[in-house]
């Protein structure tokens, strides 16, 4: 039983940083407000299981690395509040990671919901 109580404590946990996150993290919050409109668009445009799949798994690795650099950030303000030429390269480099992936996930929503825009809005 204390196995599954420190488990469901590892959840609220992790929870918690997800909600510190969205609630103090402009990005994230951007990344939330795109991936609900994603997923409301993927279902109004009836994409396949697979199509909504792949953006989901986009979504998750944005939202994973936005994370991770909200963890980056807490760690370097937390060693140092002056300037430090690593503690910006550990900063800009986590940022560059998010951004690399949100600019594929950018490409890959094109790719999916692209052409069934285009159908819905051109082709009718």
């Amino acid at each position: 039983m204390k196995e599954w109580l420190r488990l469901w404590r590892s959840f609220g946990y992790a929870l918690q940083g997800i909600n510190h996150a969205v609630r103090t993290q402009r990005n994230m919050q951007i990344h939330v407000a795109v991936a609900l409109g994603v997923v409301i668009l993927s279902i109004w445009l009836q994409i396949t299981r697979l199509e909504l799949s792949l953006l989901l798994l986009v979504i998750a690795i944005v939202w994973a690395l936005e994370l991770l650099n909200t963890a980056i950030e807490a760690c370097v303000d937390l060693v140092t509040k002056e300037y430090h030429p690593q503690a910006k390269i550990a900063k800009d480099v986590a940022a560059g990671a998010v951004f690399v992936s949100a600019m594929f996930a950018i490409v890959i929503g094109i790719l999916i919901l692209g052409p069934p825009l285009y159908a819905y809005f051109f082709t009718r």
